[in-house]
């Protein structure tokens, strides 16, 4: 579905990614952990064409995409959930979950994916007109997540969506995850909850440095001890 060839990113003069290769299969959950700084939201900017590689090959359905620009890769189906939501805040709820179907020109269909979000998060459907600034975190990261699903993604991107969440927010956050998972939309979930993230997940890889240090099935790598040492308290 997704594959990535010996990527190369750049910031000025700093290497970001230094020849990253991975794949995402359909309907997988494949989680990219690391610490801070490793580079794990810069390879999902470069999936997303918000940065541009300077080396390298990203390919989807087989096809190269690294070039596009980042609307034109919302157009064929790949969707990324920034860290730190980026919701409008001035604008309400169902005005931000509109704006993700912004590419769209299905009515029917655009309504029936708002009643699906506001399924996976009754709170978004009680605040359907209170201004997205007004809300709590959680309830942001929701609509942040909501919004990125009203443009019908096969594949999402999701960068920390715990982040800052209190553990009963973030448990539900993740079951959500595996449910719109389960409904049949591929995932690629950047998260710093390591334990979180590798429970969940099908796959997964370990950036450091701008490098991949490991991959493999997610139990496997979980029970890794350098991983456990790393990134999994102990």
């Amino acid at each position: 579905m997704l594959e990535l060839q010996d990527l190369h990113v750049y910031y000025g003069g700093i290497h970001a990614l230094k020849g990253i290769s991975l794949v995402v299969e359909p309907a997988e959950i494949v989680t990219l952990i690391g610490a801070n700084g490793a580079g794990k939201s810069t390879t999902l900017r470069a999936i997303s064409g918000l940065v541009r590689a300077r080396s390298g090959k990203i390919l989807w359905d087989g096809k190269p995409i690294h070039g596009l620009r980042a609307d034109d890769i919302v157009a064929r189906g790949i969707v990324h959930v920034p860290e730190g939501r980026r919701i409008f805040a001035t604008m309400t709820v169902r005005e931000n979950l509109d704006l993700g179907a912004y590419l769209r020109r299905d009515r029917r269909g655009i309504e029936a994916d708002r009643e699906m979000v506001y399924h996976l998060f009754p709170r978004l459907k009680e605040r359907e007109r209170q201004l997205a600034g007004t809300l709590s975190g959680g309830e942001q990261q929701m609509l942040a997540i909501g919004r990125g699903l009203m443009a019908k993604p096969r594949l999402l991107l999701l960068d920390e969506p715990s982040m800052g969440l209190a553990p009963l927010l973030v448990a539900e956050i993740f079951r959500v995850i595996q449910e719109i998972n389960k409904a049949g939309t591929t995932i690629l979930l950047v998260e710093q909850n390591a334990n979180q993230a590798l429970r969940i997940g099908h796959r997964a890889y370990v950036l450091q440095s701008g490098e991949l240090v490991m991959a493999g099935a997610a139990q496997e790598v979980a029970a890794n001890p350098e991983v456990r040492r790393a990134y999994l308290g102990g």
